[in-house]
């Protein structure tokens, strides 16, 4: 029972430590958060110009990618969202907080993106088979804004990219997004130079194809991480051998992986240390293993200690 008390006092001491060395993360979060701010203001007045502008010259181009930019928007709002939450106290009824809502707003995300996906795809084939009058110039214009915007919100978003994940998915994103536009800008100089009006339908549909790729990446990252799945940034096998190199570790077993939200990921495991080790060192040795896992991407680790005399009787634990 003592020897317990000692671990987790000896827990908590490690949090402390470990908590000073999460701060450092979150003021590189900090640093991006304006670029986050200024990003999701930018691109929602673009969605709100394209809207207007995609009813007005009935083009559906424009519309797909409005559908497209709200979506990245969202995605921007999320991540913004997430460094928020990873700050949130946690209390005694959310002992870990609130970080996990950052998994289920991306779930929601991508069924609200697939949802739009489905009702734009349906009127884009639509105006495919009976193609209606453009007006390709403008078209042309308001997509051309679309580049200027997506790659002056990509540029403010290149100085973090290295530090976070969250700001370099948001970086390519927004890359990509300034390539959708381009496409957009061709189709209505075509059509304003040829009146080719199903352009603006097939122009449409691989829009909204560059959404569902993306969108089908982030329901399936966001149904691993509800479904307590090992992170796609965390290899087991490789913490695993990580945890083993540590002098005085014995062998592992019962370890589990998961993500704790989209940006932290959180581990359990029973270690076997030798019996000719005193009880500090053994502290010592935990100490060690916990250091190595925050080099590679875990954030929260409990660990449970064994000795070989004492081999852990369940099977499920």
């Amino acid at each position: 029972m003592e020897s317990h008390g000692h671990e987790h006092g000896h827990h908590h001491d490690h949090s402390h430590s470990h908590g000073g060395h999460h701060h450092h993360h979150v003021s590189a979060a900090d640093a991006a958060n304006g670029a986050f701010i200024a990003g999701i203001v930018l691109n929602s007045a673009y969605v709100v110009i394209q809207v207007i502008a995609g009813f007005m010259t009935h083009s559906m181009a424009l519309l797909s990618d409005a559908g497209h930019n709200l979506g990245d928007v969202a995605t921007l709002a999320l991540s913004l969202f997430a460094f928020r939450l990873a700050k949130a106290k946690s209390t005694d009824s959310f002992t870990y907080g609130y970080k996990k809502t950052t998994i289920l707003a991306s779930l929601a995300n991508a069924v609200i993106l697939l949802l739009t996906i489905g009702i734009l795809g349906y009127e884009s084939i639509n105006r495919l088979l009976h193609p209606r009058p453009v007006e390709g110039g403008m078209v042309a214009i308001v997509a051309g804004v679309g580049i200027v915007i997506n790659l002056a919100s990509a540029l403010l978003f290149f100085r973090n990219k290295d530090h976070d994940l969250n700001t370099k998915g948001a970086f390519l994103h927004l890359l990509t997004d300034a390539l959708v536009s381009l496409g957009v800008v061709v189709a209505g100089v075509i059509m304003r130079f040829t009146n080719w009006f199903w352009l603006d339908g097939a122009v449409s549909i691989i829009v909204l194809l560059v959404i569902l790729a993306g969108t089908w990446s982030l329901l399936t990252a966001s149904l691993r991480m509800s479904l307590d799945a090992v992170p796609d940034n965390v290899d087991v096998h490789k913490i695993e051998n990580v945890m083993q190199r540590v002098t005085g570790v014995e062998s592992i077993h019962h370890l589990h992986i998961w993500a704790m939200s989209t940006t932290l990921n959180a581990l359990t495991a029973h270690l076997v240390i030798s019996d000719k080790y005193s009880f500090d060192e053994k502290m010592k040795i935990v100490h060690n293993v916990k250091h190595e896992l925050i080099h590679n991407n875990i954030h929260h680790a409990t660990i449970e200690l064994e000795s070989a005399a004492m081999p852990c009787e369940d099977e499920n634990c």
